[in-house]
C-alpha cells in the first residue's frame, strides 16, 4: 500500500471520529442509551454465539490438545510482543512518555533476547506490560464512544472503538506482513489466525463462567465491555459518579 493511500486513510479516520464527536451521539449517558442499534446487534450477538459454539471453539479445543504448552505459551509471547508494538505508539500519542520508555524497551528486549517475542523476558526483569490502543487514544482526547456495536465475529465494540481498529492497524505488525511476502496473504492470513485461535482458547474457562452466571448473555457482554474499556482509559481510576454522594 503506497505512503499516498495511507495518507488519505488517515486523514478519513480522523475525519470519521471527529464527525463523531460533533454528532453528540457519544455524549449518551447510560449503556441503554448507547445502543440504539440493539435489535440488529442482538442478532449479530446470537450469530456470533453460534458461530463460536460450531466453528471456533470446537477450534480451540483441538488447538489446546495437539498444541504442547511451551508452544502455546511461545505463540502467546510472540503475538503480545508484536502488539506490544501498538501500545507503544499509543503511549507517545497519549504523551505518557515514561510507559513509552518502558514499552519500547519491552520490543527490544523481547525481540533481541526473547528470539523475536517468543520467549517473555521483560516480564520477568519487571517491565510490566500495558494495555493501549488507539480507541483509548481518542477516548483520552474526549472523543465520546458513540452508539455501541456488535461486530461479526470480533464481537463487542463501539464507534469509536471500531475507528480505533482501523487506526490501529497502520502500526500492526501482523499487517505488514503482506510487504515480507510480495502481498501475498497467505502469512498475514495463518498468522491472524493463530492469534485469534490462541485467544478463544484462553477464554474457554471464561466462557463456561459467563454463560453459567448471565441471565442475558447479550446484557452482560455489553456492560462488561463499557466497564473495561471506562477503566482501561482511565488507567485504573475511572472518574466517580458525584451523583452517589449528593444528599438527599
Amino acid at each position: 500500500m503506497g505512503l499516498t493511500v495511507r495518507i488519505k486513510k488517515g486523514l478519513m479516520c480522523v475525519a470519521i471520529a471527529t464527525t463523531a464527536v460533533l454528532s453528540g451521539c457519544a455524549s449518551l449517558t447510560s449503556q441503554e442509551e448507547n445502543d440504539p442499534l440493539e435489535f440488529a446487534n442482538r442478532g449479530v450477538f446470537k450469530f456470533n454465539e453460534k458461530a463460536d459454539k460450531y466453528v471456533l471453539e470446537p477450534i480451540a479445543k483441538g488447538y489446546l490438545i495437539v498444541t504442547p504448552d511451551v508452544v502455546d505459551k511461545s505463540l502467546t509471547n510472540f503475538f503480545s510482543n508484536l502488539d506490544d508494538v501498538v501500545v507503544f505508539v499509543n503511549d507517545v500519542l497519549q504523551l505518557k512518555f515514561n510507559q513509552a520508555l518502558s514499552d519500547g524497551a519491552r520490543v527490544a528486549m523481547n525481540t533481541t533476547v526473547g528470539l523475536l517475542g517468543f520467549v517473555d523476558v521483560a516480564t520477568d526483569l519487571g517491565m510490566r506490560k500495558h494495555n493501549e490502543d488507539f480507541g483509548q487514544t481518542l477516548g483520552v482526547y474526549g472523543v465520546g464512544t458513540g452508539p455501541y456495536i456488535v461486530l461479526p465475529i470480533l464481537g463487542s465494540s463501539t464507534l469509536r472503538d471500531t475507528i480505533g481498529l482501523y487506526g490501529d492497524g497502520f502500526v500492526d505488525p501482523i499487517n505488514q506482513l503482506d510487504k515480507l511476502a510480495d502481498n501475498s496473504p497467505g502469512p498475514v492470513g495463518v498468522a491472524v489466525a493463530l492469534k485469534g485461535v490462541g485467544i478463544r482458547a484462553g477464554l474457554i474457562t471464561t466462557k463456561k463462567i459467563v454463560d453459567q452466571a448471565s441471565l442475558d448473555a447479550y446484557d452482560f457482554h455489553r456492560s462488561a465491555y463499557f466497564q473495561r474499556r471506562e477503566y482501561l482509559i482511565y488507567d485504573g481510576n475511572p472518574p466517580m459518579d458525584d451523583d452517589l454522594f449528593d444528599d438527599e
